[in-house]
């Protein structure tokens, strides 16, 4: 039991108002596909997600910098010692309207996209794009951002320049390629393909653009082992995906309420969640 005043609830986290303009996001066991949260927790994912956005804040402050900007959190140990190790106290922000997708392959529903038209919104790509094909160069494919139950919406850049302004879309761009990139980097050195990944900015009370939510997560990544990358079909992950994939399978029709996972992907799952961690930072999950 946390005894602040809940502000919010979402798909994975709770958020509590910490005072003197603070907030503590508590990340759960949930996991969502599909924009559905599924009945069955996956143990440990809280700590995963907590403790993998907390590692990659620091790596990716050096980017932050470049750009004037930096990151919200202020402690992930300064919390209640009900939530210790999957809670963050960072700081409060002006959310911007816009979840910031970065692309460097092509997969999911950006194959899709771009088997009907040839693009991602309004980024032309090449021919001859299969799944799993690395892009020329990363791209920025920004969507919309869903309440609970309700579905992203991919945007084209003119509608972040409209929410946003012409300076800060131009700014939100350049920096989350940046990241991406500079992620990719980090990742390919431990031996895992950043496919793609999205980022959330707000605004603090200053005015500074600061990057907050989770960052670089199974939840809000594709990261696929390099040693098995082969364009041409769907990847073997170390993210979310085996679970969209068994769901897929099960015959769920995405509107009716979700199944119940069944212990061996509860477990492949975990599997899964932890062995991205360990990779990406050489630390041992404990």
């Amino acid at each position: 039991m946390i005894d602040l005043p809940l502000v919010a609830r979402g798909k994975v986290r709770e958020i509590y108002d910490a005072g003197d303009d603070r907030l503590l996001l508590v990340a759960s066991d949930r996991i969502s596909a599909y924009d559905h949260v599924l009945p069955t927790p996956i143990p440990d994912k809280g700590r995963v997600l907590t403790q993998l956005s907390v590692w990659w804040f620091d790596q990716l402050t050096p980017v932050l910098q470049q750009f004037g900007a930096s990151h919200h959190l202020l402690s992930a140990t300064d919390v209640p010692a009900s939530v210790a190790g999957r809670a963050m106290l960072v700081r409060r922000l002006s959310m911007l309207p816009v979840e910031c997708v970065a692309r460097g392959y092509l997969s999911g529903s950006g194959t899709v996209e771009y088997q009907r038209t040839g693009s991602i919104r309004d980024v032309a790509l090449p021919a001859g794009l299969v799944e799993g094909s690395r892009l020329p160069s990363p791209v920025f494919t920004p969507s919309t951002k869903a309440e609970v139950g309700e579905h992203d919406e991919a945007i084209d850049f003119s509608a972040v320049v409209a929410a946003v302004g012409t300076s800060m879309a131009g700014t939100l761009r350049d920096l989350t390629l940046a990241l991406y990139s500079r992620a990719a980097e980090i990742a390919a050195g431990a031996g895992i393909v950043l496919a793609d990944t999205k980022f959330e900015f707000g605004v603090d009370a200053a005015g500074g653009l600061v990057l907050g939510d989770e960052v670089l997560t199974p939840d809000s990544s594709r990261f696929w082992p390099v040693a098995t990358w082969s364009p041409g079909s769907v990847q073997p992950s170390y993210d979310k995906q085996y679970v969209r994939d068994w769901l897929t399978s099960s015959g769920w029709d995405r509107v009716s309420p979700p199944p119940e996972l069944p212990a061996d992907v509860v477990e492949a799952t975990r599997e899964r969640y932890v062995t991205a961690y360990e990779q990406l930072t050489g630390q041992a999950f404990a």
